[in-house]
């Protein structure tokens, strides 16, 4: 019995992983950011450390049950790279870099409800506006959708006030002098950045619902996105910069970065993601995001001192309601269709079944 509770236990446990380890990539992201490092190069970096770490799990793990890799299928990967990973991730360190991780983390929570809206037009989503799972979901999409304007256009004044010696005062004001302060333009750019990414992500969903049908081995696919990601980012950065200096990782925290975000940011907490919805689901596993931007508030607020202002709060909180009304009527949709499917196959089995009771019948007669 305790092995059966352990078993049941192990996705929850796998996720609260998940997004502490997320949660701590966005807050070394922003601090490399913050110093300077250009985001292109940082994607680079990141997708380049993720191929190499994915690429021997995926020979070694799914080199018996791999299917031909086609031309077609390579295109998909290459499309799925551009939108899922180096732009996407390109405007999400935007945002990052412009605003706060805990914004963005909350803001990227909006991602499952624009991917619910985006479905409608290719026919994977339908809504019963008569139904109570019908209107859940309705109801959760214009509650996230009022809580990304809430932290968009409503900032407010800030919750806490940290108390600092003269030295951190000092110390604060060299930074300040060093870097420019985040101000309105500079906010509404990383606000923009986020939307951008987070419309190009929900795509990026859509565009896997496709290749999972052609190419189901989601360790080789995830591997050679990688790859694709890392070669359009490295032109991406090219394009926009030809500065030699800034591929060079002058500290520590950078490495790091690097290293950490690439390996357990884009390979094992991926690898763990796959693993989670296979065992519980996309539901269950969407359900957990949120968790991400309470994780980097935890670490971002106390230990950074990053002002947390009402605005964002109250926004973070509505985007989270909506979310989870969404995943409720999603939930409850996916178990009401799993119940008619069995009742189906029970009713055909029963029916297959009816001859030989027939027969039965007669011989005791």
């Amino acid at each position: 019995m305790k092995m059966v509770n352990f078993e049941e236990w192990k996705p929850f446990v796998a996720m609260m992983a998940i997004d502490f380890a997320f949660a701590v990539v966005n807050i070394l992201l922003e601090e490399v950011l913050q110093e300077g490092m250009n985001p292109l190069v940082l994607v680079t970096y990141r997708l380049s450390v993720a191929c190499i770490f994915l690429a021997p799990i995926a020979f070694f793990w799914e080199r018996n049950g791999r299917p031909k890799l086609t031309v077609r299928i390579l295109c998909y990967l290459f499309l799925s790279a551009l939108v899922g990973t180096s732009l996407t991730q390109y405007f999400y360190l935007l945002g990052i870099h412009d605003t706060s991780a805990t914004f963005a983390c909350a803001f990227i929570n909006m991602v499952p409800v624009v991917t619910f809206i985006m479905a409608f037009p290719f026919g994977l989503e339908t809504v019963n506006i008569k139904g109570n799972r019908g209107r859940a979901k309705i109801l959760g999409t214009v509650v996230c959708i009022g809580g990304a304007l809430l932290l968009t256009l409503y900032k407010g004044k800030p919750l806490f006030s940290y108390s600092q010696s003269d030295a951190d005062r000092h110390m604060v004001s060299a930074v300040k002098l060093a870097s420019p302060p985040r101000n309105t333009g500079r906010w509404t750019t990383g606000v923009i950045a986020l939307v951008v990414g987070t419309v190009l992500w929900s795509s990026w969903f859509l565009l896997q619902a496709k290749i999972g049908k052609r190419y189901p081995c989601q360790y080789s696919s995830t591997a050679i996105m990688t790859f694709f990601g890392a070669i359009q980012s490295s032109v991406l950065s090219l394009s926009t910069s030809r500065n030699s200096s800034m591929w060079v990782l002058k500290e520590n925290m950078q490495i790091l970065t690097v290293l950490f975000s690439g390996m357990v940011g884009s390979g094992l907490c991926f690898v763990g993601l796959s693993w989670c919805v296979k065992k519980k689901g996309p539901v269950f596993t969407a359900s957990f995001s949120p968790l991400v931007q309470i994780m980097a508030a935890m670490i971002d607020i106390p230990i950074l001192h990053e002002p947390l202002h009402v605005g964002s709060l109250m926004g973070s909180i509505l985007v989270m309601v909506g979310l989870y009304i969404l995943l409720w009527g999603k939930n409850t949709e996916t178990q009401n269709q799993e119940c008619v499917t069995k009742l189906y196959q029970q009713d055909g089995e029963i029916r297959g079944q009816e001859p030989q009771i027939q027969q039965i019948i007669v011989s005791n007669d």
